[in-house]
């Protein structure tokens, strides 16, 4: 598939082109349909709502309110009223409005003005639900309002459709998200052609996704916040994969290969290790399901569809991509060495090899190190509450968290967030009394009877989100209403997200439960170990853990919120755990199978855990900050959406990938690696003889030699010799040449040793053999090496006039 791309670059290009347009076309022409589905079956809230909807079946328009508040005297005098009122009259006006409710329409508008006469509102209903209304018409509204004020007069608008008109651009965080990825890739390759590649993957995959995600939401219940996560989570990915793809694309080429073969050898690799790593995310995402939750229905859906278009985009658009540039993926410099200098060899960085000897130096004090600071993290998550963010938690610097504040002043905190009893039981002047004489109830009013169900309105006297209004349900429900003998429910907004926050705590174990235990075979079948999973299972854990303790202490504590202007404090999000999870699973499963992998090369090759640890980190390491640090850049660009939520999820997913990244896959999981020793790749015989074999990523032709080795091998396994090349003074000597020859003089293989002076060269079986080094500074030595039934441990001392072997 790889070679075909690449050979018919051009209709790949325009096909993928003709998709992206086609698709944001037909996504322009339709609109949008999301939907937030908070409600959940066989809850009281559900109950309520469904006795609501029988009642007043036409409420569908979204309903804003216009606050306003005078400095001096009071909002009824006549001064006030004649600038408040013609603005309110203009917006009853205009096409989209439905109604307009005035504080100054005789005795009924007096419950709109606050006890001491400063603050009053008007209820203004539009025809259609917030998502559905025209951004000009509510930015009229605003500036018509707006209009009012002049000095000792203050007017804000607060509401769903007013809250839509005060978000930033759309796309500016994605924007801002490529840019800073833009900016590590082009420090990683040193190439603008080079950096251009994961950028355009990226875009294609996320711009398909979000487009279908758009047209699927006519036909399906999808969340608004949908589109958000599928574009935080595809830039993500989208980047990254192709990163991993392009990054051993220029490898090859470096080595001397023909961009075509190249590619296709870079595809058949790393290609393949993206399809399972972005299968593996598409898989716990759609852990999400296990939870029962509507709302999650539609995120799975927008996130998962955005996923495969970006693993499509990488697959297919790539290589035609890497055939349009050819050899300029290098950048000038590097192609100019290449012509002057032939193929190069690859090595490790000076960097990398150092922390992977000094972790292998010190596995117990730099495991202690690294769980220390993940404890101190998790730390406030014991004091994690779910929730539901509202206007209350803006920017106090927008519109809508001035008039929330506003009403919150002038009518009491619980007015923003009232509480509706329903019953449709007849007589409810009992129940009426009861709710009036309970603790934390502001005031109460009973709603004239429709369709024979009667609502009434409970103000609390503490705000929507707070641990004392989630207690006053619980009263209602428990005590209150049983007390009245009436069957009646409680439902609202507010009673709504405590259900849902409730359901998901309920619901949490299960999900956690799925997304490890699935982790914990996917695993298990690739790398044929017990342990190598059980401590994955346990890393995602830790990484969670203090994940979303930095998540309580920013958004839940409020530390730093204003820093990074992300409003005030408030509950975690019910749904964003789920999210996270899901996120984090597939996300920290990426760099576990990109750094496990290449120590099980490793250890099969050597059965020695060490060096397969050591070595492992030293290549991998590097590819994985890398990565992360890109990820990191674009999640944290979406603390500009104007989105709470997606904020929330940005701030959490990039300390989660951060935390993963820099602190546990380079530190952690190898100390723990290196303090487990052999035991890291046991395995029950019972147990190896039954799982299935799962190749992630297959070998490059020559880039051990081992493939040609094992076919020459007749008295035994194939083997191997490998150690360490150092000077005199106990240097490391890299770049050095390393040779195994048969007996006959034939070569089996050559490698170049790394930044710490290792080797690794395959044999064909036990037997005798010749070992050649060569250095640039050093003289040209061999030595015979006689190889038993295991691998064998051999380092060399190179020095001007001799070569000694220490073993």
């Amino acid at each position: 598939m790889a070679r075909w791309c690449y050979r018919h670059r051009l209709v790949v290009l325009l096909l993928w082109v003709g998709a992206l347009f086609g698709l944001g076309f037909s996504a322009s022409a339709a609109g949008t349909n999301y939907a937030n589905v908070f409600s959940l079956p066989d809850t009281d809230s559900k109950s309520a709502y469904d006795l609501m909807e029988k009642a007043f079946p036409n409420t569908s328009g979204d309903t804003d309110t216009v606050v306003w508040k005078v400095d001096q005297g009071s909002a009824k005098d006549q001064a006030v009223r004649s600038r408040i009122q013609p603005a309110l009259d203009k917006i009853a006006k205009m096409p989209g409005v439905g109604a307009v409710t005035s504080p100054y329409a005789g005795a009924q508008g007096a419950a709109q003005v606050s006890g001491d006469g400063k603050i009053a509102y008007a209820q203004l209903t539009f025809a259609k639900p917030a998502n559905e209304v025209p951004k000009e018409l509510v930015q009229d509204v605003l500036d018509t309002a707006q209009g009012a004020e002049r000095s000792g007069l203050e007017v804000e608008l607060g509401g769903q459709a007013i809250q839509r008109v005060q978000e930033p651009p759309q796309g500016l965080s994605e924007m801002v998200g490529i840019v800073a990825a833009a900016a590590v890739l082009f420090l990683a390759f040193g190439s603008f052609f080079a950096m251009t590649l994961p950028i355009a993957i990226a875009i294609f995959g996320v711009g398909t996704g979000l487009f279908s995600t758009q047209l699927l939401s006519h036909v399906t219940d999808i969340p608004d916040i949908a589109p958000l996560l599928a574009s935080l989570i595809g830039l993500g990915v989208g980047i990254d994969y192709a990163l991993f793809i392009v990054t051993r694309h220029r490898r090859g080429i470096q080595k001397g290969m023909d961009p075509e073969e190249a590619a296709v050898t870079a595809l058949n690799t790393s290609g393949r290790a993206v399809l399972f790593a972005g299968g593996t995310v598409c898989i716990a995402l759609a852990g999400m399901l296990v939870t029962r939750l509507r709302f999650l229905d539609g995120v799975v859906i927008g996130t998962s569809l955005t996923v495969v278009l970006s693993v499509l985009a990488a697959t297919t658009l790539l290589p035609a991509l890497l055939g349009l540039l050819g050899p300029r993926v290098l950048g000038r410099r590097q192609r100019r060495r290449l012509a002057e200098n032939g193929p190069e060899t690859e090595s490790t960085s000076n960097l990398s090899a150092r922390w992977s000897m000094n972790v292998q130096k010190r596995p117990r004090r730099i495991a202690v190190l690294a769980l220390a600071v993940m404890a101190v993290l998790a730390l406030p998550v014991l004091s994690l509450r779910l929730g539901a963010t509202d206007q209350g938690n803006d920017d106090s610097s927008s519109t809508t968290r001035k008039a929330y504040d506003l009403l919150a002043d002038g009518f009491g905190p619980g007015f923003n967030g009232p509480l509706q009893v329903v019953t449709d039981a007849g007589d409810t002047t009992a129940l009426v009394k009861g709710i009036q004489g309970t603790e934390g109830v502001a005031k109460v009013v009973a709603l004239p009877p429709a369709q024979g169900v009667t609502v009434i309105q409970v103000v609390p006297t503490t705000s929507p989100q707070s641990k004392e209004t989630d207690d006053l349900i619980d009263t209602l429900r428990d005590d209150v209403i049983p007390q009245a003998d009436v069957t009646a429910h409680v439902g609202g907004v507010t009673a709504v997200s405590k259900d849902f926050a409730t359901v998901t705590g309920e619901r949490l174990p299960l999900f956690i439960a799925t997304i490890i235990g699935l982790g914990f075979l996917l695993l298990l079948v690739a790398f044929r170990s017990l342990v190598v999973p059980l401590t994955a299972a346990l890393m995602n854990l830790i990484a969670a853990a203090a994940s979303f303790g930095v998540l309580v202490a920013i958004f839940q504590w409020g530390w730093g919120l204003e820093l990074l202007g992300l409003g005030k404090e408030g509950p975690i999000n019910a749904f964003l755990p789920v999210i996270m999870l899901s996120l984090l699973f597939g996300l920290s499963m990426d760099y576990q199978v990109f750094l496990v992998s290449r120590m099980h090369e490793e250890w099969v090759h050597t059965r020695d855990n060490a060096r397969a640890v050591r070595v492992g980190l030293a290549e991998t390491s590097r590819v994985i900050n890398s990565a992360a640090l890109i990820m990191v850049c674009v999640f944290m660009a979406f603390v500009l959406s104007g989105d709470s939520g997606a904020a929330m999820a940005g701030v959490g997913l990039a300390a989660a990938v951060a935390l993963d990244a820099f602190i546990l896959r380079t530190a952690l999981v190898p100390a723990a690696m290196h303090l487990l020793g052999n035991s890291n790749w046991w395995l029950p015989e019972w147990l190896e003889k039954r799982l299935p074999h799962l190749a992630v990523e297959p070998k490059e032709d020559g880039e051990t030699g081992e493939a040609n080795a094992s076919s020459t091998a007749a008295d035994g396994p194939a083997s191997a010799v490998h150690g360490f090349v150092r000077s005199p003074d106990g240097d490391a000597v890299e770049g050095a040449a390393v040779t195994v020859l048969s007996k006959g003089g034939r070569q089996l293989d050559r490698v170049t040793t790394l930044a710490d002076g290792s080797y690794i060269v395959s044999v064909p079986g036990p037997g005798a053999y010749l070992l050649a080094v060569t250095s640039a500074a050093h003289g040209s030595r061999a030595r015979h090496v006689m190889v038993a039934d295991g691998p064998l441990v051999y380092d060399v001392e190179l020095a001007e006039d001799e070569v000694d072997a220490v073993n």
